[in-house]
């Protein structure tokens, strides 16, 4: 075997495709943490239209205990 050195072209060549490589995982990594965010807030938008739809009927129920007990002003 020759003691030759590699070819510097060759050699920055593999240098930048492990950073590219490094930077496809930390991409990946950010696209699954970003979709799990994405998930999270879809269902807190779901919890709260539910809390909201609660609080409707709520209202509604208040509205007819007032009126049957004659609480409200006419």
């Amino acid at each position: 075997m020759t003691d030759e050195p590699d070819n510097l072209v060759l050699t920055i060549l593999r240098d930048m495709r492990a950073g590219q490589q490094r930077l496809e995982a930390k991409v990946d990594e950010l696209v699954r943490r970003v979709s799990s965010v994405e998930t999270n807030l879809a269902q807190v938008h779901v919890d709260l239209a539910g809390q909201a739809a609660r609080m409707d009927r709520m209202d509604g129920r208040l509205d007819r205990i007032e009126k049957r007990l004659n609480l409200v002003d006419a």
